[in-house]
């Protein structure tokens, strides 16, 4: 009898061979000689987009394809009111419904370039398991069903022409178990399943944070995930590769271990330096980049880091009943996390037909207009000595980002670049007076005179000068008044 792998050797024998060949190997020690790539650490702030079948139920959130099966959740209830029982319409039926007929990659990059993005992270598959690419893997995806469209490639595309650098999402791990509540009733999850199957395997759901859960993904799995993972990085030569949670089960160690090598050597073939970013400690620290989902640090750090949130505060995906921030938070929230060493990946839900929403337009337009005027102290940046001070706890951790922060015009954060000094305050004063503590004269030796050494102030809003003071309480600022909740930025010349 031949293995379940029998057909996916070849493709396994390429991951060895690569690896074999390469500079990196699938060892924590080799992996760990990766640092973050200076293309990233400029950046500061890329798109994330969560788009697929789940956009078409529209409803509660991205986990719909899982909660929808499970027997007394709003979505299990909402489903069967609204389309009828499971086993008459699966999550599978929502393929022919998710026509996409508007889908415009110009139209979306070109408002994610005036948003002042500079990199893209598409969900290539989420834990629903509907590839939204061209596969050999698997028929259940976008360019055979549904759209009939290649929607990773199309963006990836479109992305090199606008200048924006491409990225890509793989949830697939978490495909283990997500439809198995399915095969608790009657339903069209439903055996035998096999590999290639759309809801294969369709496992009973674990403790999710027990990274020895029973029962744990088997090896025709993990190979799956691996050929598939391997397919996006050739597919679409992604700089940044984002995985969901669930890898910090143990079953996946040697797996993410390969595919860390095998992605690292390719991109070494290729020219680049890539980015894997994760949670949890799925990966050894230090051999890819850190990741807090909704959530952010409270200090800087030594090593660079990013935080994934979303426009809205309830779903990833569109739906009908989204929350939405108010741009200026989000703005806030970006200069903190850049002064701390950090980068934000900004999540965007487009509706099903391949139209994004005003709520998330404007959204991106808010934001894109003030980093017009302020991006200087955000691209390009590094930070100080501090980064920041003021009345304002942030707490740190994975979502907290429903947490509404009252910065006042005390909360200052600090960026520099080149004898720059960007010092901002993360709400606007509306006399236009401030006073940075940071910059006291105190700070400096007693037996000398440091005021000399700011050779100029000036607001990056107008370019306009700031008449400043210093003594023993601090730097005094006498800039623009200003009503509205956006941060205002000082550019601190030192001389």
């Amino acid at each position: 009898m031949d293995s379940p792998l029998q057909d996916m050797l070849p493709r396994l024998d390429e991951i060895d061979r690569v690896i074999a060949q390469g500079p990196y190997q699938d060892t924590w020690e080799s992996l760990s000689r990766w640092k973050a790539p200076d293309w990233f650490r400029d950046a500061k702030f890329g798109i994330f987009l969560h788009w697929g079948l789940y956009s078409v139920p529209a409803y509660a959130n991205e986990w719909y394809s899982r909660n929808m099966y499970i027997q007394g959740m709003d979505q299990f209830e909402h489903h069967v009111k609204t389309y009828g029982p499971q086993k008459d319409f699966g999550y599978k039926d929502f393929i022919p419904l998710f026509r996409a007929e508007k889908f415009d990659p110009e139209e979306w990059l070109s408002l994610f370039s005036r948003a002042g993005a500079r990199y893209i992270v598409p969900v290539a598959e989420h834990h629903d398991g509907f590839q939204m690419y061209k596969s050999a893997v698997s028929h259940w995806n976008a360019y055979e069903m549904g759209p009939k469209r290649d929607i990773v490639g199309e963006l990836s595309q479109k992305a090199a022409e606008k200048g924006l650098i491409n990225g890509a999402s793989s949830h697939r791990a978490e495909h283990w178990w997500f439809m198995g509540n399915g095969k608790n009733f009657e339903s069209d999850v439903h055996e035998p399943l096999k590999r290639g199957d759309f809801y294969w395997p369709a496992m009973p759901e674990p403790n999710q944070m027990d990274i020895h859960s029973e029962p744990c993904p088997t090896e025709e799995y993990l190979c799956d995930w691996l050929i598939r993972t391997a397919e996006i990085i050739d597919r679409f030569r992604p700089r940044i590769l984002y995985f969901d949670w669930w890898l910090i089960h143990a079953s996946f160690r040697p797996y993410i271990r390969k595919l860390a090598a095998y992605y690292y050597n390719r991109a070494a073939e290729w020219g680049f330096v890539p980015v894997i970013a994760s949670k949890y400690d799925a990966f050894l620290f230090g051999s890819t980049l850190p990741d807090v989902e909704r959530g952010q640090f409270a200090s800087v750090k030594p090593y660079a880091w990013q935080t994934d949130m979303a426009c809205a505060l309830n779903s990833w995906c569109y739906t009908e009943q989204n929350v939405y921030r108010e741009p200026a938070s989000i703005v806030q929230d970006l200069v903190d996390i850049v002064s701390k060493n950090g980068n934000l990946l900004l999540n965007v839900g487009p509706k099903a037909d391949g139209t994004i929403g005003p709520e998330d337009t404007a959204i991106l337009e808010g934001i894109g207009r003030w980093l017009q005027e302020n991006g200087e102290a955000v691209y390009f940046t590094r930070p100080w000595k501090r980064f920041g001070e003021g009345p304002t706890e942030i707490r740190e951790g994975f979502f907290t980002d429903g947490e509404k922060k009252q910065f006042t015009s005390r909360d200052f954060r600090f960026t520099q670049k080149g004898d720059h000094l960007y010092v901002t305050a993360l709400h606007p004063d509306q006399q236009g007076r401030y006073c940075v503590t940071s910059l006291a004269q105190k700070e400096a030796p007693s037996q000398m005179d440091f005021t000399g050494l700011i050779a100029s102030v000036e607001s990056l809003e107008n370019g306009a000068p700031v008449p400043f003071t210093r003594d023993e309480q601090g730097l005094h600022l006498f800039g623009p008044a200003r009503t509205d909740d956006y941060p205002t930025v000082f550019r601190v010349t030192l001389g």
